[in-house]
């Protein structure tokens, strides 16, 4: 397997993974039989994944070719990324390439059938893809991948740093994140920060053999590079902004499935138990969590039972809602205000968390 972390400079944690099989791993295909070799990949990416441990969310690749194809070509996926253990909203779908004009309402449909399955959408290679701009305002992706080439020139090209920053801003508008890949230089990445740039990845931060577990580097930023609050930040973003892809476990998981992927993953502050059908029943806040199962005879105690013992009610909070309405409602629990909200879809399902200093952070002056 080959994996790249997806890093989020204002905590300098990793967030997701992004998998898919080295070329050596191909042979282990054969026992899988989805009939599309592009599904192929993605569901061997997902299964291989399994196996390593990590409760991360993961990032797949489709092409859009596959999503032209419709309901025939996204069954299989749907039944084998289901069969790896993970939930929908576990996945970051990331499609790429172009497609014909002909078959815009067959990928529009597909987009949206996998966002009602409860995946999240990503578009990459955005700034040279063969993708039409309209199609990000139709069919609305959770994130936009930026053209690597693009990512990396951006520092040295003024041009292409114009177009950049004019991503940044539709992508902005529409409340979608930006993720800035293969990034090598510690230039690169102080620019795209200046720019507004929040999700990034590449050699700067991880080493070519970087898996599931291991740390990450962040260089320091200079000040000048952080952007500041922007002056409509407190009148129109909304909680889909700051929405980072959730952890989460089925709600009948034991306190020590949870100590494992919290061990696992230092950044994580959070796991939401989800029903089956992704809707959040309870979070666990890992301070509070760690708290209970390392004092005395504490893991003695919890460790076999559920983990939903160690939990609290999950503060809901719809992904249409202003920013500045989820931060009063984040202050209403004076002993729970700094926990991680959990954003819910129109259905009720978890599509992430959003971190409290992300939003004072934002509304600040």
């Amino acid at each position: 397997m080959v994996f790249q972390p997806i890093v989020d400079l204002d905590t300098g944690t990793v967030i997701a993974v992004e998998t898919h099989p080295a070329p050596a791993a191909e042979g282990a295909s054969a026992r899988f039989d989805p009939s599309d070799e592009d599904v192929r990949r993605a569901v061997l990416a997902a299964r291989l994944t399994s196996d390593v441990g990590t409760r991360l969310p993961l990032q797949i690749t489709v092409k859009m070719e596959t999503l032209a194809r419709g309901h025939d070509a996204l069954m299989p996926l749907h039944q084998g990324l289901l069969e790896t253990g993970r939930r929908p909203n576990e996945i970051l779908v990331c499609v790429t390439g172009g497609f014909s004009p002909a078959h815009r309402t067959q990928v529009s449909t597909s987009l949206r059938d996998l966002r009602k399955a409860g995946y999240l959408i990503g578009f990459t290679g955005l700034g040279t893809a063969h993708t039409p701009l309209d199609l990000l305002v139709d069919d609305t992706p959770y994130l936009v991948k930026l053209d690597p080439e693009l990512a990396r020139r951006a520092s040295s090209d003024d041009r292409r740093s114009a177009l950049a920053e004019a991503l940044l801003r539709l992508s902005r508008k529409m409340g979608t994140h930006v993720l800035a890949p293969g990034l090598a230089t510690e230039r690169q990445l102080v620019h795209l920060r200046g720019l507004g740039v929040r999700l990034v990845q590449g050699p700067l931060l991880a080493p070519p053999d970087w898996h599931p577990g291991m740390g990450v580097t962040v260089p320091v930023l200079p000040r000048e590079s952080v952007p500041e609050p922007r002056e409509d930040a407190g009148l129109g973003a909304r909680v889909s902004e700051f929405t980072l892809p959730a952890v989460t476990m089925p709600d009948t998981a034991t306190a020590d499935d949870v100590l494992t992927a919290l061990n696992a993953e230092r950044g994580t502050t959070s796991v939401v138990l989800v029903d089956k059908h992704q809707r959040p029943k309870h979070t666990v806040d890992r301070t509070r969590f760690l708290l209970a199962v390392s004092g005395p005879y504490g893991h003695a105690l919890h460790a076999h039972k559920p983990a939903a013992r160690l939990a609290d009610p999950p503060r809901l909070v719809p992904r249409t809602v202003p920013a500045i309405a989820a931060l009063r409602a984040a202050g209403k629990e004076s002993e729970r205000v700094y926990d991680d909200l959990v954003v819910t879809d129109e259905v009720g399902r978890c599509l992430g968390i959003v971190r409290v200093g992300d939003l004072i952070r934002s509304l600040s002056p």
